[in-house]
């Protein structure tokens, strides 16, 4: 089936949409700490529904992992693991800043970082940006830069306003936040080189007859890394604060409610898999223009993570200054969803 940009773009908006949403069901959980529900929301999103769905979707599954070139197979699992250490910053940090800010700076910065360094890695910077559409395309992504820093421009407007009479505690917590954030931008970015070391184990799943699911072979690699470090850390940390109890009816939390937590940890979980089933789908479809799938992935999971913080009131008490830069910035940042599917199209040769 031939690449298709405007599908793509499509699934892109639906992975943003399920990874901006991901963590809401922690506000479901009762009486669990965070890293009680972190270890059953990574269990999910990092083992298991890779796993099912790669089984489901890639033929010879187990046999391609087997079989995958060492090099491919160890960068992107280690790769995976760097990324780990800022899936923990990232969740320590919704919780200090918010959910809009968090995600506009560290997605941001992870838009930046996991665009630029594959291209210079692997190379293919400038021709890309010589092919048919390429300067269009080029352009969408500065568009959309431009919007992600409008986004966090209200943000910080946001926050400005929030604190203004606040304690001294609250203002060093939103700047422990925003350090975490920044952390969580430039090792997320690491995701995306990780999934690119992947590549010839996605390969040997297109010859084994996966089609547009190939990517779903070298997902589980990146996040298996991920997993392995983030399961230390929590497990460490649940034993040392004596929180794995939380599990067991025995911390004096009634049964039926860890059942529910359990679910709710488990959907976030599957949620952040569906973002990069998703982009997985999307990215074969972006056709010559297959490198731009990050920022613009990146860049809806900041769109509907705003509109996410809309929905959850966290822009309420904003002034209506602050609201309209927020308003202006989401649809600069629509603009470059448009932008970047027109240049990907013409790429490819198809009509509009």
């Amino acid at each position: 089936m031939s690449p298709n940009p405007l599908i793509g773009t499509a699934f892109h908006a639906v992975g943003g949409v399920s990874a901006s949403s991901c963590y809401v069901p922690f506000q479901k959980t009762k009486q669990w700490s965070w890293g009680t529900f972190w270890l059953v929301q990574a269990m999910f999103a990092w083992i298991i529904m890779p796993v099912v769905i790669g089984v489901i979707t890639v033929p010879d599954f187990f046999t391609i992992l087997r079989n995958a070139p060492s090099h491919a197979f160890w960068m992107a699992f280690l790769l995976g693991a760097v990324y780990g250490f800022g899936s923990m910053s990232f969740g320590v940090s919704i919780r200090y800043i918010g959910y809009s800010l968090t995600y506009t700076l560290a997605i941001g910065i992870s838009a930046i970082v996991g665009t630029v360094m594959p291209l210079m890695i692997f190379g293919g910077l400038g021709e890309y940006f010589s092919n048919p559409g390429g300067m269009i395309v080029l352009v969408g992504m500065i568009v959309s830069i431009v919007g992600v820093a409008g986004c966090g421009w209200a943000g910080f407007r946001r926050e400005r306003e929030n604190n203004l009479g606040q304690t001294d505690l609250k203002k060093s917590a939103t700047f422990i936040g925003l350090v975490l954030t920044i952390i969580a931008g430039v090792l997320s970015g690491v995701f995306n080189i990780s999934l690119e070391f992947g590549k010839p184990i996605s390969d040997m799943a297109a010859a084994h007859g996966a089609g547009n699911f190939e990517g779903n072979a070298k997902l589980i690699v990146s996040t298996a890394g991920c997993w392995v470090v983030n399961m230390i850390w929590f497990l460490v940390l649940g034993i040392r604060k004596n929180t794995l109890k939380e599990f067991t009816t025995k911390s004096g939390i009634k049964g039926s409610t860890i059942t529910k937590n359990l679910f709710w940890s488990a959907l976030a979980g599957t949620m952040w898999f569906l973002q990069f089933f998703f982009y997985g789908l999307g990215h074969v479809n972006m056709g010559k223009f297959q490198f731009a799938s990050w920022v613009l992935h990146m860049s809806m999971l900041i769109f509907f993570s705003y509109i996410i913080g809309v929905i959850m009131k966290e822009w309420k008490s904003v002034s209506n200054r602050t609201y309209v830069l927020l308003v202006i910035a989401l649809v600069i940042l629509v603009s470059s969803f448009i932008i970047i599917a027109y240049g990907s199209v013409l790429g490819e040769g198809m009509a509009m």
